[in-house]
């Protein structure tokens, strides 16, 4: 099923992400962390790239499993700046195999000292590419605060409109700590003709470096609140974990209330936090 469709139901679309084990780890070690966020009936569940490729087959394995023996829909992500087109044609054909049809349709983080290959320079130019393939259905990324390799929101905007242009049928929003943040962007997406729906990544906060490290890396901003917060709470772990709960809790309900059309909680492989906040907003959606 193409997951673009779930939009039109009149619900709130709730979905999580996970990401493979290390290369040196068997998938099987995530596979009682996936029965435990099934078991909490999310819309689709998607799956994360191993840093350059390296875990495609993790990928492939986990996103068919969620399909085949969990019946839940799996959208399997894909990047293209370090991949060549045979790569990439080899990655799809594994995906047909294994019944996956959605793809998060990405650029991926460029590698230091690496030299990215040429193929692809654009999660665009990767949906144009798939697109031609056929039998897949594309989502993307999108930056309420702008993504750090634009030159301002303008620029931001309008490689986002060449996105969805190219195929992109529903987006996923990198993680924000500020709801302003996101509605000024879903405005700034509507002016511009963007009109598919668009899925709100929370990202809940239960340890400090792990948020700041991936903050530096993807240009989201922390509000004072939510310093405050993590000032207050960084040497309880226990703490610091029910506050960030807490935090992610009270944007999605201000997120719903104010017609969010999905919320994507990535859930770093923690069912414990995905129950507590499924469980507090399950009446909301």
């Amino acid at each position: 099923m193409n997951i673009a469709d779930k939009f039109n139901k009149g619900k709130t679309v709730l979905s999580f992400e996970v990401f493979p084990p290390k290369k040196t780890s068997p998938v099987e070690t995530i596979y009682g962390t996936l029965e435990k966020l099934v078991e909490l009936r999310p819309d689709f569940i998607s799956v994360t790239y191993g840093a350059g490729g390296s875990n495609v087959g993790h990928t492939v394995e986990i996103a068919s499993k969620l399909i085949n023996d969990h019946k839940i829909d799996a959208l399997a992500h894909l990047t293209c700046i370090n991949s060549e087109k045979s790569h990439i044609d080899r990655v799809l054909e594994e995906f047909k195999a294994g019944g996956i049809e959605n793809i998060l349709a990405l650029r991926g983080d460029i590698v230091p000292d690496k030299e990215p290959c040429h193929d692809f320079k654009h999660a665009s130019d990767l949906c144009s590419y798939i697109k031609e393939k056929g039998n897949f259905y594309l989502s993307g990324a999108c930056y309420p605060e702008v993504h750090v390799d634009a030159a301002d929101e303008v620029e931001d905007i309008l490689n986002l409109k060449k996105k969805v242009d190219a195929g992109a049928e529903h987006l996923i929003t990198q993680l924000f700590f500020d709801n302003n943040a996101y509605y000024r962007f879903r405005e700034r997406a509507r002016i511009a003709g963007i009109n598919v729906p668009v899925s709100a990544g929370i990202m809940p906060v239960v340890n400090k470096k792990q948020i700041e490290k991936m903050v530096s890396l993807c240009g989201a901003s922390f509000p004072a609140k939510f310093s405050k917060i993590m000032a207050k709470y960084e040497s309880n772990s226990e703490a610091l974990r029910d506050a960030g709960i807490a935090y992610a809790v009270e944007q999605i309900v201000d997120l719903i209330a104010s017609g969010a059309e999905g919320i994507h909680i990535y859930t770093m492989n923690n069912p414990y936090i995905a129950e507590k906040i499924t469980s507090a907003i399950k009446n909301l959606l």
